[in-house]
């Protein structure tokens, strides 16, 4: 995701209700276009903090009420489904997350700290679909797989926030769960586990000007061999429109623009690749 800012709950579960306010986020994001059977990515996410009081107003008399404010309580919850697609792969699935937080400071209090865990069940299934593709049909191999498999694993996160900076870090797939496409039982478990560490800061400039700098660095078990840096910072006027750059290593430059609208927010961005994928396709849309 290039917009990793917008819904980090996505990458990371701890960050759930990260901002105590219920959301639902819609993120499409179509790799590559132009390329046949290009790489797309659809997610549908909602998210909520159980609160320590559910009322809003109570009776005081017939004729008035006394409103007063719900609290946020330290659980928050979520959820997304998602769909994946790459070539003749394709990955759709549901997350259920949990995080904890632990308030360390007042509410109100302007230097509050948070530290949050999350932990996810996510179950997703891969199939390969061989519509397209030209193979040998006597391949011992491809006549031995499976088309689907499902697959059930556990995603994990730590976050640290105050209202001018954050830090989180994640890992997925905790059981490595099998993507061997066969019917044999002796299969070992070859999905790789992800490591994703972000972090960003929140610089305030004259007037209604607010600069936020951020970073994602994404890695597997391969480590060194499979790392890579997205490098971003957008500007705001009045929290209310923005616009950013962001660097990704070996990859893209990222253009992001965005509003708010009352309680809605709408977000763009473009990869311009920078690798020899720029001579086969027109970049890549994501919308949030």
């Amino acid at each position: 995701y290039s917009q990793y800012i917008m819904n980090g709950f996505l990458i990371n579960p701890s960050f759930a209700v990260r901002d105590g306010y219920t959301s639902v986020n819609l993120t499409v994001r179509e790799q590559w276009t132009g390329l046949a059977q290009a790489p797309s990515t659809y997610a549908l996410s909602f998210q909520t903090r159980i609160l320590k009081n559910s009322y809003i107003s109570k009776s005081t008399t017939v004729k008035k009420k006394l409103v007063r404010p719900t609290r946020g309580g330290q659980v928050g919850v979520g959820g997304y489904v998602f769909n994946d697609n790459n070539g003749i792969m394709h990955r759709t699935g549901v997350q259920a997350a949990y995080s904890y937080n632990i308030p360390l400071g007042k509410e109100d209090d302007e230097y509050a700290r948070n530290l949050a865990f999350g932990l996810a069940l996510i179950a997703y299934q891969f199939t390969i679909k061989y519509e397209g593709l030209i193979y040998d049909p006597d391949d011992p191999f491809l006549n031995n797989y499976d088309r689907s498999v499902f697959i059930p694993d556990f995603n994990f996160g730590v976050s640290y926030s105050t209202p001018k900076y954050y830090v989180g870090f994640a890992m997925t797939n905790l059981l490595r769960g099998s993507v061997m496409f066969s019917n044999g039982n002796d299969n070992n478990n070859t999905e790789l586990g992800h490591y994703f560490l972000t972090g960003g800061i929140k610089v305030p400039l004259s007037g209604n000007w607010l600069l936020e700098p951020s970073a994602f660095i994404k890695s597997s078990d391969m480590f060194f061999k499979a790392i890579q840096l997205d490098l971003s910072s957008r500007i705001y006027y009045k929290n209310d429109y923005w616009a950013g750059l962001s660097w990704r290593t070996n990859d893209a430059l990222i253009m992001m623009l965005g509003l708010k609208y009352d309680r809605f927010y709408f977000a763009y961005a473009f990869d311009f690749t920078l690798t020899e994928m720029r001579k086969q396709s027109l970049g890549t849309h994501e919308f949030s």
